[in-house]
């Protein structure tokens, strides 16, 4: 993906280095790896208790405001001005799409944290991924994630990041559009073992919504070759299936709550194919 000389979002928030506020329950939902993350983590020998835990340079909008004595890595200043760029682009694509929409897009803030965190959604480890939450229209993302892509799920490059950043706006976008809302009633009135199947829709949609984005990118020019290979292979990688079968053998649907490889590589090549808000209805494709 072309960084070069880009701008950089404002709109970021840096807490590296800081503890969480004290309290509140883990934060598992959102578009990042949710429950599996958390049950893939503990298969893998991670420690329960830590869930708890304590190119050329892009014009960036990455203030310092890391903890006292934290002092990042020259790949993590690389990686949070490549952050930076992915979510200018995001705030660039939305805005435009909204407008023509008749709508005003707000921009979502992005936390860069390590270990855990605190958000309205609760405390959250870095264990179950980026994810977003509704309470306070931020992403949270520890940047230690770009090398698990890389390793523990086989899908390197920086357009794999930039996937998971866009799939984590495209919650965002889901926010405004008043879809979360409806999925906090949904929540209300069925099993969790029905939910489940909503909360795979939803997943799927912020899948399509993150290959409208691609879509856009793609048009100004932004992609590099293979980068739509890079967003695939991330999709794919963690899809419930492909990583319930890595963390046990095995695969159990009706405990899906992300949607299979398959189906993640499906949205999201669709949302590139048309890049509008008129073709992402998972609910109706499910039979919801």
């Amino acid at each position: 993906m072309k960084t070069r000389g880009r701008r950089g979002s404002s709109n970021i928030e840096d807490r590296r280095g800081q503890g969480p506020s004290v309290g509140g329950p883990i934060a598992i939902g959102g578009g990042g790896l949710g429950i599996i993350g958390i049950i893939l983590f503990l298969l893998l020998g991670g420690d329960p208790g830590s869930l708890l835990g304590g190119g050329d340079t892009p014009t960036s909008g990455v203030q310092q405001g890391g903890g006292a004595g934290y002092v990042e890595s020259e790949q993590e200043e690389e990686l949070a001005d490549f952050v930076s760029v992915v979510l200018a682009d995001t705030e660039e694509v939305w805005s435009e799409i909204f407008r023509q929409e008749g709508m005003n897009y707000e921009d979502p803030t992005m936390v860069l944290y390590t270990g855990s965190v605190q958000s309205a959604c609760g405390l959250s480890s870095a264990a179950v991924g980026p994810f977003y939450c509704p309470g306070d229209h931020k992403l949270y993302i520890d940047l230690s994630f770009y090398n698990e892509l890389q390793t523990q799920f086989q899908a390197p490059g920086d357009f794999a990041m930039a996937y998971v950043i866009a799939h984590e706006v495209g919650h965002h976008v889901q926010t405004l559009l008043g879809i979360s809302d409806e999925m906090a009633k949904v929540r209300q009135r069925v099993s969790s073992e029905e939910y489940n199947k909503y909360s795979v829709a939803m997943e799927l949609q912020a899948d399509y919504l993150a290959g409208v984005w691609a879509k856009h990118d793609e048009e100004k020019g932004y992609l590099d070759p293979g980068d739509f290979e890079e967003a695939l292979r991330a999709a794919s990688a963690v899809g419930d299936d492909t990583i319930q079968r890595r963390a046990r053998g095995y695969a159990v649907p009706e405990s899906f709550t992300h949607g299979t490889s398959e189906q993640r590589m499906y949205w999201f090549k669709r949302g590139y194919e048309y890049g509008d808000l008129d073709h992402g209805d998972t609910f109706t494709d499910l039979g919801l």
